[in-house]
């Protein structure tokens, strides 16, 4: 029985993943797990949704703080994004520098990378993507070490991690980025500032049900690559403000008791027991410069949109001028 189940298990190492979460004593899954390629797509149409205001907000202020940008970030560089499912919001930055030399764009969705590629095959700038998890030390591809290296992380998705997680990506992302510059280099970061929570709920759970339907992708991608057996009809999706952390979680709500088996181990689930699948933290301008300041960062400069929903902050490490 071990034997078949094993066998069953597409992907090893989703497996692990989701029963290190699940066998806690509060049941949780890495949000890493959300971008298979129906995971993509449904972000996709998040993004697009009325209630979501955060992609909208920043890639306005992008297109109005570009021509800034540009002027600061050293010519002939290359543009490292982590989280690049998309090049969108790169090229609004790459249309401002001077002499671009290089896009990497890193994601977990190596197919969605491949996508990317080969959109923007052809065009003056050369992409080299790079596939893994930017949670985990990585070096820039041999291609673009020589260059001077500008870093961009959009979408707030420095807001999944928790105080102490942001301070160790952000300081992996200084030795990545100024490693091969002498200790220079440049981060853009958007930041989702902290406001209503009459405002923040509906952007994580929308009247058509997309955010409910990308939460619950995750048991369904549980079902397909680690031999596991969710009832998706007995979960259901649940927005939380935690006030006290500032931050939005999302769960999983168990709606019976029930029990599931992943790679072949029983997991009990009592009704009302969540699986908390994701936070995003809100923060306040200052409170995030400090953050950054942990892992070595200093602010060059901050942009906000004037109704101080979000935030673009331009830091820096070493003499980068």
């Amino acid at each position: 029985m071990l034997d078949f189940v094993t066998s069953a298990i597409r992907e090893p190492d989703v497996a692990e993943a989701a029963l290190d979460g699940l066998t806690r004593e509060r049941k949780t899954l890495p949000a890493k797990l959300f971008y298979d390629t129906e995971g993509c797509r449904l972000f996709g149409e998040i993004t697009r949704l009325p209630e979501y205001y955060v992609t909208r907000t920043e890639l306005a202020l992008l297109r109005d703080i570009a021509p800034a940008f540009g002027a600061i970030a050293p010519p002939g560089a290359a543009l490292v994004e982590y989280g690049a499912s998309r090049e969108d919001k790169a090229l609004l930055l790459l249309g401002a520098m001077r002499e671009p030399r290089a896009y990497v764009p890193i994601d977990v969705a190596a197919a969605a990378l491949d996508e990317v590629a080969a959109r923007m095959a052809g065009g003056t700038v050369a992409v080299h993507p790079v596939a893994g998890d930017f949670l985990d030390a990585l070096s820039l591809p041999a291609a673009v070490r020589a260059l001077p290296a500008v870093g961009f992380f959009p979408g707030s998705t420095i807001g999944n991690f928790d105080p102490d997680e942001a301070v160790a990506f952000l300081a992996r992302a200084r030795r990545t980025l100024a490693g091969a510059n002498k200790g220079s280099a440049l981060f853009l970061v958007g930041v989702d500032l902290r406001k209503d929570p009459a405002l923040l709920i509906p952007a994580y759970d929308d009247a058509a049900g997309i955010t409910a339907a990308f939460n619950l992708n995750l048991l369904a991608r549980l079902n397909r690559e680690a031999a596991a057996d969710f009832d998706l009809s007995r979960f259901r999706h649940e927005a939380r403000w935690n006030d006290a952390e500032s931050r939005i979680e999302m769960h999983l709500v168990s709606t019976s008791d029930q029990v599931v088996h992943v790679g072949g181990q029983a997991i009990g689930f009592a009704r009302g027991e969540t699986i908390h699948t994701e936070n995003s933290y809100k923060h306040g301008v200052a409170g995030f410069q400090q953050t950054a300041a942990r892992a070595g960062w200093r602010p060059r400069q901050v942009w906000t949109d004037e109704a101080r929903l979000f935030s673009l902050h331009l830091l820096q490490a070493g003499d980068a001028t």
